[in-house]
């Protein structure tokens, strides 16, 4: 017989999940956050904001190619996303990968406004 084990990561409504993943990364407790906002992405997958901040944790907790992935979701669904663009970029650089970085973070200086940077 299979139990289901809650945590202190898990339990609580969606909008009290949310809320202390939040306080977990302002407290720079990046794997604490992701912890809880894992959980909260797989029953919203649909929402930015929770997987957002999920990739954030992950490339903060240096869990860098669990944020590309999430970043990579993100970027698919909106391409024009400006600061998961700019994080994707981050990310692949954090992993000596330049070259594939370049044309996110050339975009996201673009729909950041910042066309000084855009050749």
């Amino acid at each position: 017989m299979e139990t289901t084990t809650y945590t202190y990561y898990d339990h609580g409504t969606a909008a009290e999940r949310w809320e202390r993943a939040g306080l977990f990364f302002d407290a720079k407790d990046y794997a604490g956050a992701a912890r809880v906002l894992g959980g909260l992405v797989e029953e919203v997958p649909e929402q930015t904001a929770p997987r957002l901040l999920l990739a954030r944790a992950y490339y903060h907790s240096a869990q860098l190619r669990r944020a590309e992935a999430e970043l990579l979701v993100l970027v698919e669904r909106d391409p024009v996303e400006q600061y998961a663009r700019l994080l994707l970029g981050r990310t692949l650089q954090r992993q000596g990968r330049h070259e594939e970085a370049a044309p996110h973070m050339k975009l996201a200086s673009a729909l950041a406004g910042d066309f000084d940077n855009f050749e």
